[in-house]
């Protein structure tokens, strides 16, 4: 048979000697493309190999416990106002005098929350929110805020272990968010979650977003704190309308609270999450009535 086949093409050769050699050149040169591809192919796949492996070693990986902090944007170039209403962007309801302390006692609970916990990471939440305020994320806002402000006193033990997660742009992202970045930041889940903000919010974070995550209640923690008593009602009167739209829409994925959310992305962020934290990717995908059908990490 290969003698057949070696005398028809030496006797099309013969017939068409230039036909044959542009054939014999064409699939010669495709031979060497697909050898050339596939030692790209191999090659990308080992330094693939070779970055899992070294992603194996996290830089918090003793660390255990999250607590979370975020609330809003810190506008002044100095440090010095913090206490300042004028110093943060400040939607109509907030601007009351004594709101921007309260912002200071999140950070300052959220840092003494974490001194007190040898495992814990404290992460600072939010993402670039508002157009006016310029580039300017939440977390980095109250990052700032805490280095101003010496850690409290706290900064030897503190400060190595507080980061930032700089895209959530609702109050459910900022739990989902977080969670995937002590994911990235300690190679696990958390085993408890604290979360720090205001007493009025308690329900909406310690029932309806943990819940849609799926979070066991024992190992979730929220500690709030009172917000300013001229801004007490309408607070209470627009997060009533912010539940209610959770309740309908827990993942905050249609309508109302997706187009708040759009709207607090100005600079069009890509969001790197479900990166980092793979095993929750179907979490982060879903959208849906009611509860996450999947299973997670922390339910096993």
């Amino acid at each position: 048979m290969l003698k057949s086949l070696a005398n028809r093409l030496h006797y099309y050769y013969k017939l068409h000697p230039f036909l044959v050699f542009i054939i014999s050149l064409s699939l010669g040169i495709t031979i060497l493309v697909v050898l050339s591809l596939y030692e790209s192919r191999y090659r990308t796949m080992n330094s693939y190999r070779k970055l899992d492996m070294s992603s194996n070693v996290y830089p918090f990986a003793k660390l255990k416990n999250l607590v979370m902090v975020g609330h809003s944007v810190y506008t002044s170039s100095s440090c010095e106002r913090v206490d300042k209403e004028d110093s943060w962007f400040l939607e109509s309801y907030q601007r009351n005098p004594g709101q921007a302390a309260t912002f200071v006692t999140h950070i300052q609970e959220g840092v003494e929350i974490t001194a007190k916990d040898d495992r814990a990471l404290l992460l600072f939440s939010g993402g670039e929110t508002r157009k006016d305020a310029g580039p300017r994320s939440e977390a980095q806002s109250y990052w700032t805020v805490a280095e101003s402000k010496g850690w409290f006193g706290n900064e030897e033990g503190v400060r190595w272990r507080a980061l930032t997660e700089e895209h959530a742009r609702d109050s459910f992202e900022n739990l989902l968010f977080s969670v995937c970045r002590f994911r990235e930041l300690t190679g696990t889940y958390p085993e408890n979650i604290t979360v720090v903000s205001y007493n009025f919010k308690k329900e909406r974070f310690s029932h309806l977003h943990r819940s849609a995550i799926g979070f066991p209640d024992s190992r979730f923690f929220y500690y709030g704190t009172p917000t300013t008593s001229t801004s007490k009602e309408a607070a209470l009167k627009g997060e009533a309308l912010v539940r209610a739209q959770f309740q309908e829409d827990p993942y905050g994925c249609r309508g109302t609270l997706r187009r708040k959310k759009l709207g607090r992305d100005p600079f069009h962020r890509s969001i790197p999450y479900p990166n980092g934290c793979p095993e929750i990717e179907g979490l982060f995908r879903y959208c849906g009535a009611g509860p996450y059908p999947g299973s997670l990490p922390w339910t096993k």
